[in-house]
């Protein structure tokens, strides 16, 4: 294939629209805008369906709507505008419906700025609405891997009947890069392979096939009974979906956490550490939830690992789920800023530096 050279929000809308999602229903909002500006325009030449809705909170329970009926659909926010969604999302969990929600993070709290940042890891894997709940979480550190994500996103939602969000900071929807767009997916709803979705009743059908969407139970035990189900899709989940990158780790002295940019910038500080002879390497988790606990454990609970450096862009949140995987086993330290400051790679190498000398 080709190389394009495409603004990642653009190419990321594109690689959805060819992952076979025909509805998408936004509100915009910087620095994510591009993606249903770009969707109005292409979905129209695809027979979709693009609609700005009058809110996010609209726009979530239109998903909800035509995530019922099986065919897919997506739609885009960025930070606060994700928070608007939250109620609506844990319906679409609690209902099981498959769909697809970009977040790209900017600065927060509250309004914040329209920058960059990672502020938004624990609204997204520790559950950002009520209930108990999961995403598969997904945080792409270039636009190629946004890409190639998005075409097999619809299909894991629609394997665990679950929402899958996007994690990706602003830098990666604002970037331009080089990408190779994969051929068009011809999908078309299966009622068969699809027997929850409103796909179409009359009277006379069996009733039994007759598709409710559906996310309140009144009776306790009902409740139980589906919170139960729900536990055991998302164990199916952890066991099988965990995605993770090791760079330089095999022989690594320090280990750096980090996922989306961030570790990208990481590798450029590991690159140029290694020039100067101390052996660093990076853990970059892909799939956020799950979180690959037992693979980051494995890359740095090695004998030759004196410590371990999480680098993000908030104020340590990622870092809970790098010191359950560690379980105290090696000494953990932390690198990073609130609000939409990035963490440069001088303040990488110097900070490994501090830790090699035991500072």
């Amino acid at each position: 294939m080709a190389l394009t050279l495409m603004k990642g929000s653009e190419a990321i809308a594109e690689a959805a629209i060819r992952a076979g999602a025909r509805f998408f229903f936004g509100y915009p909002i910087t620095p994510q805008t591009e993606i249903p500006e770009y969707m109005s325009a292409r979905m129209p030449e695809v027979g979709g369906c693009f609609l700005q809705a009058e809110s996010e909170v609209a726009a979530i329970n239109m998903v909800y709507g035509a995530a019922g009926t099986g065919a897919r659909v997506i739609t885009s926010s960025s930070s606060p505008g994700v928070s608007l969604k939250q109620e609506g999302i844990s319906y679409c969990a609690g209902a099981q419906l498959p769909c697809v929600i970009l977040n790209v993070m900017r600065g927060g709290p509250g309004l914040g700025n329209i920058q960059a940042s990672q502020a938004d890891y624990f609204q997204g894997v520790k559950g950002g609405g009520n209930g108990d709940y999961h995403l598969l979480t997904y945080a792409p550190s270039s636009v190629q891997e946004a890409i190639d994500i998005m075409m097999f996103a619809f299909e894991k939602a629609e394997k665990y009947r679950m929402p899958v969000l996007f994690l990706a900071d602003g830098i990666i929807a604002q970037m331009m890069e080089p990408v190779e767009m994969p051929e068009m997916v011809d999908f078309k709803v299966d009622p068969e392979k699809k027997p929850w979705a409103c796909t179409g009743w009359k009277p006379g059908d069996d009733p039994a096939k007759r598709g409710v969407i559906n996310s309140i139970y009144i009776n306790t035990e009902d409740l139980a009974v589906h919170n139960e189900h729900l536990q055991a899709v998302y164990a199916e989940a952890r066991a099988n979906e965990q995605m993770w990158e090791n760079y330089k780790t095999d022989d690594a002295e320090f280990i750096i956490t980090a996922f989306g940019t961030v570790a990208r910038i990481a590798k450029t500080a590991i690159d140029e550490l290694r020039e100067e002879g101390v052996k660093v390497g990076l853990f970059r988790p892909i799939s956020v939830w799950p979180f690959p606990y037992d693979a980051l454990k494995d890359a740095a609970c090695r004998e030759s690992v004196k410590g371990i450096l999480d680098v993000e862009i908030n104020e340590g949140q990622m870092l809970e789920d790098v010191k359950l995987a560690v379980n105290g086993g090696k000494p953990i330290d932390f690198l990073g800023h609130c609000g939409s400051q990035f963490t440069t790679t001088d303040e990488i190498k110097n900070k490994i530096l501090e830790m090699k000398e035991g500072k």
